[in-house]
């Protein structure tokens, strides 16, 4: 994971992430839907993730965030998926 990059503008120092961070994720029938930080919502086919796809209500549920949003972690499933993998980004 890059460090955040601070940036200058008008003599003042801004924070800025350089990492999408996901705030929150839900489920359709067939999908994986995924909140950034930035706003942005982010849905994947559920086949595309296989454990997750043949995995209960339950074990769909049962997930926590790594690091602070930037992937997210199913403990029952032994799944983890980043949020740059799911942009198609380098992790």
């Amino acid at each position: 994971m890059s460090m955040p990059k601070t940036s200058l503008h008008a003599g003042r120092s801004t924070l800025v992430s350089s990492e999408p961070l996901a705030t929150a994720i839900d489920f359709t029938e067939d999908s994986l839907v995924v909140t950034l930080e930035d706003g942005r919502v982010l849905s994947a086919p559920l086949e595309w993730f296989p454990r997750l796809r043949d995995a209960s209500d339950k074990d769909r549920r049962d997930w926590r965030f790594i690091s602070k949003g930037y992937g997210i972690h199913w403990p029952a499933l032994d799944e983890d998926i980043s949020v740059p993998g799911l942009l198609g980004l380098p992790d």
